[in-house]
């Protein structure tokens, strides 16, 4: 049971390429938890196709036949604008102080909304948490559990070099986040930006040791973590990092090497 009256909002952004099937599986796992969600937030990121809609519409029709408490609200942008604009766009619309992401193709482990807010109450610091994620394929050609390191020093640490929170496992608090400044438009990197911002403002943040999420991945996703323009975009990002006090200047250029590095291999190594 909620230890408080703060509520929780689950922030998801949708757009016409998605999958109908794992969209409603996203959803489902969220309704479906242990700990339910006061609110859904749902981000068309411009026109959907017709069975993306009907899927809106029978988990809408569904929470309303069952007097669920959960209320699913949408916002619907004229034209695609990509994550970050829709997940900025997101957190301004949410109710509660506490917002999940969620991705809507993934699906969250039955506890993982009790197990972040009960952390979450008790360490008023913290201002974003997130946790462990199985990654699968449906073909079951591939299945990976991806751990991260936990502890306010080694985050601190890892967050130098690489991203420190798997971003569709994250439980975060709202005003923290307005206060860093919200969401920006960082294609494929929207959240590693919002978190250096987040402590260069001086708050915690942290991990939960277990799989929160299990998460479909594939080829295509880590192709577009690469190439030119990518790896030129990163290089902006680490410029920032470093102003904002997140890395000295070695720490910069080590960062750097690592991010042109990484950023040029072929696509088959960035899943390992």
């Amino acid at each position: 049971m909620r230890r408080n009256k703060m509520g929780i909002s689950v922030l998801m952004s949708v757009y016409k390429k998605e999958n109908p099937e794992y969209f409603k599986t996203a959803l489902e796992s969220m309704i479906n938890q242990s700990l339910k969600p006061d609110e859904i937030v749902l981000i068309k990121d411009g026109p959907l196709t017709a069975e993306l809609d009907t899927v809106v519409n029978e988990v809408v029709n569904s929470l309303s036949e069952k007097g669920s408490k959960i209320t699913l609200r949408t916002y619907q942008f004229e034209e695609n604008v990509q994550l970050g604009r829709a997940l900025r766009k997101g957190v301004e619309l949410c109710e509660h102080e506490f917002i999940a992401r969620m991705d809507t193709d993934d699906i969250s482990c039955p506890d993982r909304l009790q197990n972040q807010y009960d952390y979450m109450v008790s360490h008023e610091r913290v201002a974003a948490l997130g946790g462990y994620m199985e990654e699968f394929c449906d073909d079951n050609s591939f299945s990976n559990v991806k751990t991260m390191p936990t502890g306010l020093a080694e985050l601190r640490s890892y967050a130098r070099f690489r991203n420190p929170l798997n971003h569709m496992t994250v439980m975060f608090r709202r005003e923290v986040i307005l206060e860093a400044g919200n969401y920006r438009h960082y294609p494929f990197l929207e959240d590693y930006d919002l978190w250096g911002r987040v402590l260069a403002e001086g708050y915690q943040i942290n991990n939960l040791p277990e799989v929160l999420v299990r998460a479909r991945v594939g080829n295509e996703l880590y192709g577009r973590r690469g190439g030119f323009d990518y790896c030129k975009r990163y290089l902006g990002l680490r410029k920032e990092q470093h102003q904002l006090g997140i890395t000295n200047w070695f720490e910069w250029m080590i960062a750097c090497a690592i991010t042109i590095a990484v950023t040029v291999i072929p696509s088959g190594a960035r899943k390992q």
